[in-house]
């Protein structure tokens, strides 16, 4: 059993890597992409409508979301939230059935 359970964390922190992986590969490609925008925004009208921010902030945003997912950022319930919450609902109903 001990060795399935190394097999498994390390196939978790393998995906985890993927991710970050990704997550960085992404990450480069905001940078180059939208500074090549810029770039032909002010090639093409100097700044006087600066319309590649609306791709910076869209894909900005989608960043940020994903930033959150693969960093484990959660602002809401704080970390391991869920993982205390199903060791407390199993100790609610585990002290309920000394009950019963």
């Amino acid at each position: 059993m001990d060795s399935i359970d190394k097999e498994n964390k390390y196939l978790r922190a393998k995906e985890r890597v993927a991710e970050v992986k990704k997550f960085y590969g992404n990450l480069t490609s905001y940078a180059v992409f939208i500074s090549f925008l810029a770039i032909l925004n002010y090639w093409t009208n100097e700044w006087s409508y600066p319309w590649f921010l609306w791709a910076a902030f869209g894909w900005g945003l989608g960043l940020i979301f994903q930033a959150i997912k693969v960093f484990q950022f959660n602002l809401l319930f704080g970390k391991n939230w869920e993982q205390r919450k199903i060791k407390e609902f199993m100790q609610e109903e585990e002290n309920q059935r000394k009950w019963d």
